[in-house]
């Protein structure tokens, strides 16, 4: 074999090798959205007393943002919305990370507070090898006394939805460091009582700086008008709203960040 023969047999080999990567790639890659699509999108537990419902859109095949549901031996329902640094497969990997700790403290731990302090410990130094953080928002729900208590690791604050008054506005604030800023964090609790058909609104900051063509962000005072012009609808219908909304701001513009949404409705007493 010649040496122009030899070269292009190396060259047809590369890119056959090339090739066959690409696909194996693609095929892993599939299979990862797959996976993460079933842990996020899972059918929400039931409730006593209340309705929850949670849906995630990814601005790549995969993505960072983490919302999950976790019944608790006291009756109550621990919810948790999170967004990990970064986007795509590695905002992907510490999302599942962040999903084990949260599972591993939500069996072992009181109160939300706790919850995200057990997770700040058990991930931390994980998390600053890989110089990325999470910030999340944890809340219980007590079906009994129709209180949520809530703790904050830098993330934004769920809205209120008042099921009674033309209002929707923040819930009472609660300050706490992301988990992976710094260790051996303590997480403040606030609670916040709620009566039937009052709704709240945990969601990523996907939504809100979400850009048009011009620039201009979604921001959170359409959200809230969004959410007002439809807090008669069911929490399915809401999040379909809410998701249109966005894509009609952003018409023309690729999705940037994720975009999840979780959705908590006091039941109706009958």
């Amino acid at each position: 074999m010649n040496r122009d023969s030899l070269s292009s047999h190396c060259d047809k080999n590369g890119s056959t090798q090339e090739i066959i990567l690409d696909k194996v790639l693609e095929r892993e890659i599939k299979l990862s959205k797959n996976i993460q699509s079933k842990l996020l999108n899972a059918s929400p537990p039931s409730l006593v007393g209340a309705e929850v419902s949670g849906t995630s859109h990814p601005a790549r095949l995969i993505g960072g943002d983490y919302f999950d549901f976790y019944p608790l031996t006291n009756g109550k329902t621990r919810i948790v919305i999170g967004d990990v640094m970064g986007k795509g497969i590695p905002a992907a990997m510490i999302m599942i990370l962040t999903r084990s700790a949260f599972r591993t403290a939500s069996g072992s731990t009181q109160g939300p507070g706790d919850a995200l302090a057990a997770m700040n410990k058990a991930i931390y130094e994980d998390l600053r090898v890989l110089k990325s953080f999470v910030t999340l928002f944890c809340a219980d729900w007590d079906p009994e006394k129709r209180v949520l208590t809530y703790a904050n690791a830098g993330h934004n604050l769920p809205l209120f939805i008042n099921g009674k008054k033309n209002l929707v506005k923040e819930i009472p604030k609660v300050n706490g460091i992301m988990v992976g800023g710094l260790p051996n964090q303590v997480y403040k609790e606030e609670s916040l009582q709620l009566e039937e058909l009052d709704t709240i609104f945990f969601y990523t900051d996907g939504i809100i700086e979400a850009r048009n063509k011009d620039g201009d962000q979604y921001k959170l005072e359409r959200l809230i008008q969004t959410l007002l012009d439809n807090k008669f609808l069911t929490l399915g219908e809401i999040e379909k709203y809410v998701t249109s909304s966005v894509k009609q701001f952003t018409v023309g513009v690729p999705q940037r960040d994720d975009i999840t949404m979780v959705l908590l409705r006091v039941n109706k007493i009958e």
